[in-house]
């Protein structure tokens, strides 16, 4: 559809999003709150691992598990105290074995899944993207390096059988969709609302003003932008803060509404002290937790 002919994205209000938070009974436990299995990181990209697990344990996800290729388990575990590592077992020529890699991965019994920060872009993980993309299962947010493996097959949407978000910065959306994502307003909400209604799927095109569409037609737009942001491994946040809101039964929509506005109110929070630049992607998940504080007590 023209961008003419869209109706208008709602944007993202404190009292929008606060209705969407997920209940904290007070006798609830770590199953109460959802597993969260994280399959990111490599040896290169590491900390996109770790930043995806301290993301979602500060966005209340019961429990984190991180499946990493089994050589760099002992790098990684450890290093995010709270979360559980596991490794996934390895071909003689150091790719992932993907259907092995998958059974692991079901085993762990995922309320939610999130696939692709920082991981290798391989054959092996291209084959693990799709069995577990083409498997019924928890709900997955897709990012990362998984959004360029999606980009290389083929219909690949056709063969989707569970739910997903997608998170494409504008670079990863040219990629997925073969269009860019426009730089006005009006067109990267045309563009995401045509890319989510072609996937079947809720997409996130981040940026400035981040827009978050679902197949149905609804459309929500951030009231971010900060510059603060443009640095790497933010997105390694968001992927983990959507991914535990969608482990605490949030649906995929809503859940990817929340966490946007989470990520950016922290953001906003962090360079009220720092300014527009010095803001560290490390920094985000504590924050994120008070973002969540402001809209519970409606401080926000």
């Amino acid at each position: 559809m023209p961008a003419e002919q869209l109706p208008p994205a709602g944007e993202l209000t404190a009292e929008a999003v606060a209705a969407l938070l997920p209940r904290r009974p007070a006798d609830g436990h770590k199953g109460t709150f959802g597993t969260l299995v994280a399959v990111a990181g490599s040896l290169d990209y590491a900390g996109a691992a770790l930043l995806v697990c301290s993301a979602a344990v500060r966005a209340g996800a019961g429990l984190v598990a991180l499946a990493v290729p089994r050589s760099l388990q002992p790098t990684v575990a450890g290093r995010v105290a709270e979360a559980v590592t596991f490794g996934l077992p390895e071909t003689s020529t150091g790719d992932l074995s993907p259907s092995a890699s998958a059974e692991l991965i079901a085993a762990r019994d995922p309320a939610a899944l999130v696939v692709g920060p920082g991981i290798r872009e391989s054959d092996g993980y291209g084959a693990l993207i799709g069995l577990l993309l083409e498997s019924e299962g928890a709900p997955t947010v897709v990012d990362g390096g998984a959004l360029n493996l999606l980009a290389a097959r083929e219909h690949w949407w056709q063969g989707s059988a569970r739910e997903a978000v997608l998170t494409p910065h504008p670079g990863e959306f040219a990629r997925l969709t073969g269009a860019a994502a426009g730089t006005g307003e009006a067109d990267r909400h045309a563009g995401c609302a045509a890319a989510a209604a072609r996937f079947g799927q809720v997409v996130v095109l981040k940026g400035a003003r981040t827009i978050v569409c679902a197949p149905d037609g609804r459309a929500s737009i951030s009231p971010f932008a900060n510059a603060a942001l443009a640095t790497a491994g933010t997105g390694d946040v968001l992927a983990g803060t959507i991914g535990a809101l969608l482990a605490q039964a949030v649906p995929a929509y809503e859940a990817a509404c929340l966490g946007v506005w989470l990520h950016g109110r922290a953001a906003e929070r962090i360079g009220a002290e720092v300014g527009d630049s010095g803001l560290a992607a490390s920094d985000l998940p504590r924050e994120i937790a008070r973002a969540r504080r402001e809209l519970a007590t409606g401080a926000a």
